[in-house]
């Protein structure tokens, strides 16, 4: 499973000075770095580790006007957009995979998950502007 997380990469970019609430907003094109990963299969104990340990991609970039989520390996189509006023949500599937990613349109932290029938993969980082 963790082959197949390779198309995503999720976020944790250190920036200078404070970004602008509408960066994380869905309309500017933004890079993702996870920093965290976890990989939990059924039956046995979730493995923590860097997201390169697990197989993630490095980066992620998102193109909120393409409606595409890109990594190192694949680009997948965003299926489904939500905007509250605390965060941006994304979702897809890829190579029979749900995937969620959570921004918040404060701060630029998220979260994403790839889940299938055999278990689970979590990502954090952050995200800035492209």
């Amino acid at each position: 499973m963790t082959h197949a997380i390779r198309w995503i990469a999720v976020v944790a970019l250190l920036t200078a000075g404070t970004a602008e609430a509408a960066d994380f907003d869905g309309s500017k094109k933004l890079i993702c770095a996870p920093v965290k990963a976890m990989d939990c299969a059924e039956g046995v104990e979730c493995v923590s580790g860097t997201p390169q340990d697990l197989g993630a991609p490095t980066f992620i970039r998102i193109d909120f006007d393409r409606k595409e989520v890109a990594g190192t390996q694949r680009t997948t189509k965003i299926r489904e957009f939500d905007k509250s006023a605390t965060q941006v949500l994304l979702q897809g599937v890829e190579a029979g995979l749900g995937w969620t990613i959570a921004i918040n349109s404060g701060t630029g932290r998220m979260h994403a998950t790839m889940a299938g029938l055999e278990g689970a993969i979590i990502l954090s980082g952050s995200c800035t502007t492209l």
